[in-house]
């Protein structure tokens, strides 16, 4: 009894020690226990994920690789081999195992080293959101502590889930989501049970570990954890062997990127930034989806560059990059040759390669890849060798002429072929929206991200040349003018006395037709005609009038030469002001971001844009409406007036019959269609906006060194009779990429045409006079009128004189 008495005893002593060393080692290290509440509201640094309006992912910006995943998601062999290998009694001890705890306390002490750790699931999360992988004992008693915090604040699955999610598995990836995307390329679902082992055996040393590292390591270990499944009955032993003799498959894999849109990405991170800050921003697991639809916006991006490449043909081939070897020299080897073309940084869709025999009319060259591919003479016989950009040698008979043996040079696919290329010297920029509530479409900044970050789309302000005067004719429409309105399109020589010179704005080309009527000044884009109609209205009105649709007024000159196009405006504010004509004079705000959610998919906010209404929404709804800033008759009748731009008029049969600027959009065969030409002095700037009710596009090509000319170019007889000519402008030059963009953003969309709206009336005019007709031929036609403006007299047979505007016939007209 008194043994027994004594051992009471003992044990009493030592529990009342080991409570006191417990409590003390509490108090000792309570000031350094942070406060598991934040495990309530745990942030997880997950990176931001920028998506297209369909979902498909276009950029990812952030330093760690998350995907967050639920634990309702996790397949069950991926928690088994997890739970198997970490912590097999993970629910059933409350933080700490006493077990485990003995177990390494053994160890311990026979072996005299930290040999093994008895740290549980719970206590790896407290060590991995508030502590270190320091090996010392008063970590351990901290780990200990906060584990105890965790484990009476969540539950087992809610432990379980954030462990899963936070801990680092090598190669930036942080949770299992990520870690099968960068090892696999796949969804954890999609993971075979060898390649869920794999990653359940990385969190002892991710780096050590790593299959894509040291795979002979990695694969030892992943047998390890399919023994300990195996021994806790999780699988078979049929799965365990069949498991066991499975390859290592891990490589590397980069985020999945569906749809390569640098430049809408680049103003999506800059947004979230300057709303969120960086760390948020990068690190919250936003997930970004943009108004941009992935086909639409792929269409706009290959449109730019095909235009781009075509202007650059045209102007010539200026050469290899370099010659690594000439004619009197020994060729380079193939490995050399790879050797070489390694170093060399590709710009997507340029290849680079270096030509190793030339025939008479094809050439076959190496790629980096180590493929041998052939330049045939459809893909040569554009390159008549650059001498100025408004000069080309001839144009070449033979692939000699062009290429020899040694030459590095660039190529690119187009049109299921090879073909010689070059990076195109000019940039562009593409604006493609919803002209009813300011969605972009489709949004592409310059030829490469890569090369320049420099989003022409929204930080290029440049002359808008023609582009200017459907603004321009508003404000005439605005006060008195009518389509119908007669002005003389006659050359002006007007001195100004501050300068000392005589300006002389002129048509481009300088072909004059006297009295003309605005339709056809408009859609013929008359130089002289906008200039007088500024005057008319006033320099003051009209520069006012232009700052209704949305320009900024030190964007806007006050000098008649605003007539021709000299403001500066990016094309982003290009397209927006042109949707007002688009969707019956309201100003509406450009968006691109569509929805915002948080790293599981939870909406945080989507876009609730003002729209254009009609008049039942404007009564039911006014707080959802754009503000309106011209009439709805103003602006259909811009629209009309650039619909014949597109369609000319007169009768060919009587031969009366003209074409407007741009016509080109002609071949994509829709009536729906209206647009302007653009183009400033010297073809330094070229324009081509055009739109239906649903879509509107805005596109600009100009070399970023502003003042430089576009230039022109020579027929080339090795091409087609289609091809461009003469000097570059809107019509040619920036059009083209307007049209083949137009043809993909439309296919299968419903025609949509400006109609016309309420308060207006249409009548027959005379085309020569723009008076009333009572002739129902080719010398009239019904016009567009606002109500109380069609004119009141009829057409004289025997008149022959043109009645014009108010405007007084000054000492400028010659």
């Amino acid at each position: 009894m008194t043994l027994l008495r004594r051992a009471i005893q003992f044990f009493i002593v030592m529990s009342i020690l080991a409570l006191l060393t417990l409590i003390s080692l509490y108090y000792y290290v309570k000031s350094d226990i942070p406060s598991v509440e934040v495990l309530r509201d745990v942030q997880l640094q997950t990176p931001m994920q920028v998506f297209t309006q369909d979902g498909k992912l276009i950029n990812q910006f952030g330093e760690k690789r998350r995907i967050p995943v639920k634990i309702e998601d996790i397949p069950a062999p991926m928690l088994q081999a997890f739970l198997a290998t970490e912590d097999n009694r993970f629910y059933e001890h409350f933080g700490v195992d006493p077990i485990g705890i003995v177990r390494s306390a053994f160890v311990l002490i026979s072996t005299g080293q930290k040999k093994q750790g008895a740290s549980t699931i719970t206590m790896q999360l407290a060590r991995n959101f508030f502590l270190t992988r320091e090996k010392a004992y008063i970590r351990k008693v901290k780990e200990i502590f906060i584990a105890l915090h965790i484990e009476q604040l969540l539950s087992k699955d809610e432990i379980l889930e954030l462990y899963l999610n936070k801990i680092e598995l090598g190669n930036r990836a942080f949770g299992i989501g990520a870690a099968a995307q960068v090892y696999y390329g796949k969804q954890l679902h999609e993971l075979t049970l060898a390649q869920m082992a794999m990653i359940a055996g990385l969190p002892k040393a991710p780096s050590a570990l790593n299959p894509i590292r040291n795979p002979r390591r990695a694969k030892l270990r992943r047998n390890v954890v399919l023994g300990r499944m195996l021994n806790e009955k999780y699988i078979t032993k049929a799965q365990y062997d069949d498991a066991r003799s499975a390859p290592i498959t891990a490589r590397f894999h980069g985020a999945e990127i569906e749809l390569y849109a640098p430049y809408i990405a680049e103003m999506v991170r800059s947004y979230m930034v300057e709303t969120y800050g960086e760390d948020k921003a990068y690190n919250s697991g936003f997930k970004v989806f943009t108004t941009v639809e992935s086909s639409i916006q792929e269409a706009a991006q290959q449109a730019l560059i095909n235009n781009l490449h075509s202007y650059d043909m045209r102007h010539g081939y200026r050469g290899p990059e370099r010659i690594l070897w000439s004619a009197e020299q020994s060729p380079l080897s193939t490995t050399e040759i790879l050797g070489t073309l390694r170093k060399v940084k590709e710009i997507d869709p340029l290849k680079a390669a270096v030509v190793v025999d030339v025939a008479e009319q094809s050439a076959t060259a190496l790629l980096k890849s180590g493929d041998y591919i052939t330049l045939p003479w459809s893909g040569l016989s554009w390159a008549r060798a650059y001498i100025s950009d408004t000069r080309q040698a001839l144009p070449p008979q033979t692939a000699t002429e062009i290429l020899t043996p040694g030459m590095q040079i660039w190529v690119r696919q187009y049109e299921q072929q090879w073909q010689l290329s070059q990076y195109p010297r000019p940039a562009s920029a593409l604006v493609s929206m919803d002209p009813q509530d300011g969605r972009i479409k489709a949004l592409v900044g310059g030829y490469s991200f890569a090369q320049s970050q420099y989003n022409r789309a929204t930080q290029a302000k440049r002359q808008v040349g023609s582009n200017i005067k459907p603004f321009v004719y508003s404000a005439a429409f605005e006060n008195g003018y009518t389509l119908a309105t007669i002005i003389n399109d006659a050359p002006i020589n007007q001195w100004d006395k501050s300068v000392g010179v005589a300006w002389r704005p002129k048509n481009s080309p300088e072909v004059y037709n006297g009295p003309i009527r605005i339709r056809r000044a408009l859609a013929q884009s008359k130089n002289v005609v906008s200039v007088r109609l500024l005057k008319g209205v006033g320099l003051e009105r009209t520069a006012d009038h232009l700052l209704k649709f949305g320009f900024a007024d030190q964007d806007i000159n006050r000098s008649e030469s605003l007539a021709l196009g000299s403001a500066a405006i990016t094309p982003l504010e290009m397209a927006r002001g042109m949707s007002t004509f688009a969707n019956g004079g309201h100003l509406i705000e450009p968006y691109f971001i569509q929805e915002l959610q948080d790293a599981f998919g939870n909406t945080l906010g989507k876009a609730e844009p003002l729209i254009a209404c009609d008049e039942q929404q404007l009564e039911t709804h006014p707080q959802r409406c754009a503000p309106r800033v011209i009439s709805e008759q103003n602006a259909f009748l811009v629209a009309s007036a650039m619909h014949s731009a597109i369609w000319g008029g007169g009768s060919w049969r009587h031969k009366t019959g003209w074409t407007g600027t741009g016509w080109r959009a002609q071949a994509l065969k829709r009536r729906d269609l209206v647009g302007k030409t653009g183009t400033t002095n010297d073809s330094v700037d070229t324009w081509f906006s055009g739109f239906n009710r649903n879509v509107l596009t805005t596109v600009w090509v100009g070399f970023d060194d502003a003042g430089k000319p576009l230039g022109r170019a020579a027929y080339n007889s090795n091409l087609d009779s289609n091809q461009i000519v003469g000097a570059e402008s809107g019509a040619t030059t920036a059009q083209p990429a307007w049209v083949e963009f137009m043809r993909a953003a439309l296919a299968d969309q419903p025609v949509a045409p400006i109609e016309p709206p309420p308060g207006l009336i249409s009548t027959r005019i005379d085309l020569k006079t723009g008076l009333l007709s009572n002739k129902n031929d080719h010398t009239s036609r019904f016009e567009y009128f606002e109500s109380g403006t069609a004119p009141t007299k009829y057409a004289l047979d025997e008149d022959n004189s043109t009645p014009f505007d108010d405007e007084p016939i000054q000492e400028e007209l010659f």
